[in-house]
């Protein structure tokens, strides 16, 4: 006895396959470990923290009547913080990004001379960085961000 298939039952078998195939990726996908992609962090509540923390460091440099100012000099990037400052009582560091070149990016331990603060000449390469400050003053935290183009 010869058996012909005709085009319906060819269509149907077709997307009974499909169908099936379908519901194997997706019971797979959904049961495999390896496929498990969690979007959220596991310690997202801990990372909120941090952030809303370094808002609030942010929001301290406004305990001070000057605001921290940096200008280009001939040995350097100087960095000016308030006068009313105990240079003494300062802790902290700089970190220095360059978005061009990670390489590049480097951190100081904060020394002042004076209420003067200067990262030297050969650590920058002219171009963009993003200098962030973060600081302990009177054990209140502070943060101080800015992009120069140096």
């Amino acid at each position: 006895m010869d058996m012909k298939i005709n085009w319906g039952t060819g269509l149907v078998i077709g997307m009974i396959l499909f169908i099936g195939f379908i519901l194997f990726m997706v019971i797979t996908m959904s049961t495999d470990e390896k496929y498990s992609y969690d979007l959220v962090t596991e310690e997202y509540y801990k990372k909120e923290l941090a952030y809303q923390e370094e808002i609030d460091a942010e929001e301290n440099l406004s305990d001070f009547s000057e605001k921290i100012t940096g200008t280009k000099v001939a040995n350097g990037w100087q960095i000016s913080f308030p006068e009313e400052i105990e240079t003494s009582k300062v802790e902290g560091t700089v970190f220095l990004y360059r978005p061009s070149n990670k390489q590049l990016d480097f951190d100081l331990p904060i020394e002042l001379s004076g209420s003067n603060l200067l990262i030297p000449d050969e650590r920058l390469l002219d171009g963009r960085w993003n200098i962030t400050i973060d600081w302990k003053y009177d054990s209140k935290k502070y943060l101080y961000k800015a992009s120069i183009s140096y």
